[in-house]
């Protein structure tokens, strides 16, 4: 009776320790809101160029690809946390927060709504980014983020209607593909295939569509007469020839 007693404490003392294991396990898990603590930190500490977080809450071996296009490591990441320069300020604040959350996984899916003064001037920007947690030896850190910025219209500049019987006329692209732009009293319109859009002037030369990346520009022979619509995307060109 003595061995089975001796036994059944035994598997008591198992199972009780089976029990708080899984409980222990889980004390560092993390929450959305502690997630988004730790990022907001991170943010708060570009204007003064302070390392410190961007040191702790990124892994050694991370990923990080900015809005601008630059794919580094952590240590490149980190060297180019630096103080604004003089007469600069800003703030960058997380909103609109999304996040899934695994076991040793979390995603957090948010926009920063930036703010910068140059010299008395405020500028606004909003970008969204994408961090990946990963909990290692009990603790989290980011192992890969991506950032991109929001697409902005550019401001609205002077037309000059003047030039617009310059502009109007059939181009072409390729045989049966063709736009053609025309004017309506001080606006100027684009229309290709039954869709019309309005062309918003950036300069009395320099058009943009609202909501559509990129700019329309019309190109002038060595006689000074528009021979082209060039619609300019990213840098790169495609050129529409005038036909009429």
């Amino acid at each position: 009776m003595k061995l089975l007693s001796n036994a059944t404490l035994l598997l008591a003392l198992i199972l009780l320790i089976s029990n708080v294991a899984p409980a222990t396990a889980t004390d560092d898990a993390i929450t959305q809101e502690e997630l988004v603590r730790r990022t907001q930190e991170l943010y708060d500490a570009v204007v003064p160029g302070n390392q410190t977080p961007w040191k702790k809450y990124f892994a050694d071996d991370c990923i990080f690809a900015d809005e601008k296009g630059r794919i580094m490591e952590k240590p490149a990441l980190v060297a180019d946390i630096t103080p604004l320069p003089a007469g600069y300020s800003g703030t960058i604040k997380v909103v609109k927060v999304k996040s899934r959350i695994y076991a040793d996984t979390a995603v957090l899916s948010y926009d920063c709504d930036e703010t910068e003064t140059i010299f008395g001037q405020n500028l606004t920007a909003r970008y969204h980014t994408t961090d990946t947690w990963l909990r290692r030896k009990g603790e989290w850190q980011i192992i890969a983020s991506q950032a991109h910025r929001y697409y902005e219209d550019p401001a609205i500049g002077p037309a000059d209607p003047k030039k617009f019987a310059d502009f109007t006329g059939s181009y072409e692209l390729a045989s049966g593909q063709t736009r053609t732009i025309f004017a309506e009293g001080e606006k100027l319109f684009v229309e290709r295939k039954g869709k019309k859009d309005q062309l918003f002037p950036e300069t009395s030369e320099l058009f943009f569509r609202k909501g559509v990346e990129g700019r329309i520009l019309f190109r002038r022979s060595d006689q000074n007469k528009v021979d082209a619509l060039i619609d300019r995307r990213n840098n790169e060109d495609v050129v529409w020839r005038k036909t009429k």
